[in-house]
């Protein structure tokens, strides 16, 4: 017999696994009962200390969360579908762990609530208390989104440079430069930004826009200096904060806004903005999203 067919012969006749067998088949408890208790807050500042922040924060930002999975009961026990907007303001201690918003929220299922409104008053009263500072909520129900279009970040792309890679981690500040000679005001954009989760260790897919003005950001090393995320771990939050002190420190622009829209996982993404202007970012959902 072929040596090929015969290593074929004994992939086939191997024993089939299933999803059981693997991680993918272990269960995961999920709450049904409604439960603040499982919200864990991670306290920012060990993160930013590593940036060299302490004292007042050198941005002003949000963190916009949105909720696509949704639902709880009415007082008649009958089902109710929403979608949640969440923003934490950048000066909470504290962000908040994405798969315990996820618990937490899947514990609403089987809740009788009165009204939208009392659900939102409450989920915003939880998740303040978790992130030690007052976080907007805004409920909306599947109706009030119809004609919502999707929208790409504007600004230049960058992915179309022909440039070689070969940094993907840890993130590479000194691949940043800018012509201080050259004074700009530009909006560029890429969707190469790419971390994995601290916890997990599961990827987190971005679209990143940088909004400035001051000298001119060399954009082949910008888009090499995004790259460079890629084997990097860290909260969503805590990347775009390391990319905006980076550009700050290597660039020196005037002003600066740091935009990531990630893709969702769980039935949430997250979507931190840092600026030097005070600034509210937008909330439209990109394509990836």
């Amino acid at each position: 017999m072929p040596r090929f067919v015969a290593a074929a012969a004994r992939v086939y006749n191997a024993p089939m696994s299933t999803a059981a067998d693997s991680s993918l088949g272990r269960p995961v408890a999920y709450p049904t009962r409604y439960d603040p208790a499982v919200l864990l807050p991670i306290a920012r500042q060990p993160q930013r200390a590593a940036l060299g922040l302490a004292g007042a924060l050198p941005f002003a930002g949000v963190d916009v969360w949105n909720a696509y999975e949704l639902s709880w009961l009415d007082s008649r026990g009958k089902p109710q579908v929403g979608v949640g907007e969440f923003r934490v303001p950048c000066e909470s201690p504290n962000l908040i762990e994405s798969k315990s918003l996820k618990l937490y929220l899947n514990g609403f299922t089987l809740e009788r609530i009165g009204s939208i409104a009392a659900l939102g008053a409450r989920i915003a009263a939880d998740l303040s208390s978790a992130a030690g500072a007052p976080v907007g909520v805004a409920l909306r129900a599947p109706a009030a989104l119809t004609g919502h279009a999707l929208s790409e970040l504007d600004g230049t792309a960058i992915d179309g440079l022909e440039l070689d890679f070969d940094d993907y981690g840890p993130p590479r500040p000194d691949l940043l430069a800018a012509d201080s000679t050259v004074p700009i005001g530009e909006t560029l954009v890429s969707q190469l930004l790419k971390s994995n989760c601290p916890v997990t260790g599961q990827p987190d897919w971005a679209s990143v826009q940088l909004r400035y003005a001051g000298p001119r950001i060399d954009r082949a090393g910008l888009l090499r200096y995004l790259v460079s995320f890629r084997n990097h771990s860290d909260f969503h939050e805590h990347c775009v904060e390391r990319i905006f002190c980076d550009v700050m420190a290597r660039c020196a622009p005037r002003k600066l806004s740091v935009y990531a829209r990630y893709t969702r996982r769980g039935g949430l993404d997250i979507n931190p903005w840092r600026s030097t202007e005070s600034d509210t970012p937008s909330n439209l959902r990109g394509p990836r999203q």
